[in-house]
């Protein structure tokens, strides 16, 4: 069923001298599908005389905005930062201005697959009914005494810092939600308010709720915004981790066929995935299929991982990146899957890790280019919130048209990721940073962090090492065990002599062990690398003991302590005595 909406507003001056209310909706221009819409309700206060001012500014900026945030943020997360960006505007202004201040509530609503999000501070409200129960939604922000009921405890503008409410629902169609300022619900009972939003359309029905307010005596502005669902999209995130709960895993043998497609090899099998190499029967064009294990066949932390994955590939590639595989919603045939199971295009060539193995030469120009476009892939795959995990060389696609492009997305974070991935400990122990592995510089009692964006650079920064020197700075880590980081890497120079001395202070800076001396983001790394010779980077001073190992300084006194008691005994045992 598509995404359909019905939405009505109407906002009367009722017997104020102004209109203090402002109300807006925005459905998503094409490409933008999943945003999903976005409708917020908001009134001014009036001390200051700006109320008006702020309650505009705040709906039209949030409205517009929120289509500028990142498609892989959770939806709270897109609010919140557009929120506190006005708020944070706003009170600025007030502050600048006083007594002239701007204040205003707030109550947003968007809508978003299968789910609703509210962003709710104020007096102001939202209603769901659905099912024949009208359900109010959000908690009034104001003091709790019937002679102060006009006084708010929260609204924005008014300081530097605001605490927004936040909550989330199943969508459904047939919900209708009905947003209104406490001109209309101060004055209109909520089983009144039910009975209006029931008839007619959206916008018939805004107007009555509105009209409802005046008649019943509201001495202040009555504003109603209304949205009918009439039909939920498909392309959630949520709706694939149903689809990945609901259809069977393909059980696939060589020379089989699935789809219209013909099982040609097995390439990867991971222990958790499969991945194959299958060709289309009627094109013979080749792809990528990737599937559960049969052992993980009833896991369902592991289908909402793959779905997961697949959400995140369909947005990476469609953000513009040619370094990312394309996936593709059905098998060649068009017709629906009969399995779970992601389908990606197939690039001939090899991973970087085949390149190692197989003992190729990788020149220090060859690893420049990869550097470039792997960072460009990380820095997009960064401003949309997303952490990789697992950058290592067998990741990296180099393909046969000179493209690389980053592989595997299933253990990547993101606002929508599943609590499954969220706890895991993912990644190669050998490209994890230090951090996560409880280190860190000058500490003893460091507790293990979680990956961040720049653990991906970290691991990044080891696979450029790796590619210069075919070794890894800190050596190989086994999968029992943990990181060690007990002496500063040599510079790649020294194995490989080729490689100029502004190449290893990049590399070193970004594989170092303190992590306030590695790069901050994939775009500073990229632009050390451009600059190359022409601006070279200082050399990292080496890293002090003391630093290296808290415990050093004890060590250091327990030696000679042992060797000053070793003496005394020798002395005392076989010196002669006068």
């Amino acid at each position: 069923m598509a995404f359909e909406l019905d939405i009505g507003f109407c906002s009367l001056t009722g017997k104020k001298p102004v209109n203090e209310d402002f109300c807006a909706a925005m459905l998503p221009e094409l490409g933008q599908a999943g945003f999903g819409a976005i409708c917020a309700i908001a009134d001014g206060v009036s001390t200051g005389g700006m109320g008006r001012e702020a309650a505009q500014t705040t709906v039209t900026s949030l409205v517009r905005d929120y289509f500028g945030t990142r498609e892989t943020w959770d939806t709270t997360v897109a609010l919140d930062r557009v929120i506190s960006a006005q708020n944070t505007w706003l009170e600025g202004v007030n502050r600048r201005r006083a007594p002239l201040i701007g204040l205003t509530t707030l109550t947003a609503l968007v809508l978003r697959g299968q789910t609703y999000t509210l962003a709710h501070i104020g007096d102001t409200r939202a209603y769901l009914l659905r099912g024949g129960e009208f359900t109010l939604l959000t908690q009034d922000h104001v003091m709790d005494h019937p002679d102060f009921r006009h006084k708010l405890l929260r609204c924005i503008g008014a300081q530097e810092r605001i605490l927004m409410d936040y909550s989330q629902g199943e969508l459904a169609a047939g919900d209708v939600f009905v947003l209104t300022t406490d001109g209309v619900h101060g004055g209109v009972r909520d089983k009144r308010l039910a009975v209006l939003a029931q008839g007619g359309a959206a916008q018939e029905a805004a107007q009555a709720i509105a009209a409802a307010a005046i008649a019943a005596g509201s001495h202040d502005n009555a504003s109603a915004l209304v949205v009918r669902v009439l039909g939920v999209s498909a392309g959630s995130l949520s709706d694939d981790q149903r689809r990945a709960q609901a259809l069977v895993l393909p059980k696939l043998k060589m020379g089989e066929t699935v789809d219209g497609m013909h099982v040609t090899a097995l390439v990867a099998d991971t222990g958790v995935n499969l991945l194959y190499q299958v060709r289309d029967t009627a094109t013979g064009a080749l792809y990528a299929l990737k599937t559960l294990h049969p052992a993980r066949a009833h896991d369902a932390q592991e289908r909402a991982m793959l779905a997961h994955e697949a959400w995140l590939a369909k947005r990476m590639a469609s953000d513009g990146g040619e370094q990312w595989v394309r996936l593709h919603d059905r098998p060649p045939s068009g017709a629906e899957p009969s399995a779970y199971y992601l389908l990606y295009d197939w690039h001939s060539g090899e991973t970087l890790q085949h390149m190692l193995d197989n003992k190729s030469s990788i020149s220090v120009a060859q690893a420049l280019t990869a550097s470039t476009q792997v960072l460009k892939a990380l820095g997009r795959l960064h401003r949309q919130s997303v952490i990789h995990r697992d950058i290592k060389p067998a990741n990296v696609h180099w393909g046969a048209d000179g493209m690389l492009r980053v592989l595997d997305l299933g253990v990547a974070l993101s606002g929508n990721a599943p609590q499954a991935a969220r706890d895991l400990h993912a990644g190669t122990p050998s490209y994890i940073n230090p951090e996560q592995w409880g280190y860190s510089l000058g500490k003893t009692d460091a507790q293990p962090a979680q990956a961040d964006f720049g653990s991906d650079l970290f691991a990044w920064g080891v696979t450029l090492y790796q590619l210069l020197t075919k070794r890894l700075p800190y050596g190989q880590v086994l999968a029992y065990q943990s990181g060690r980081y007990f002496k500063d890497p040599s510079p790649p120079s020294r194995t490989n002599p080729e490689v100029p001395i502004w190449l290893d202070h990049i590399v070193l800076k970004a594989i170092a062990r303190d992590s306030k001396q590695r790069f901050e983001t994939a775009e500073e790394f990229l632009l050390a690398l451009e600059r190359g010779a022409s601006r070279p980077l200082a050399a990292l001073p080496p890293t002090p003991l003391v630093q290296r190992d808290p415990a050093a300084l004890w060590k250091i006194a327990a030696a000679i302590s042992l060797l000053f008691n070793a003496m005394l005994v020798y002395w005392l045992l076989f010196l002669p005595k006068s």
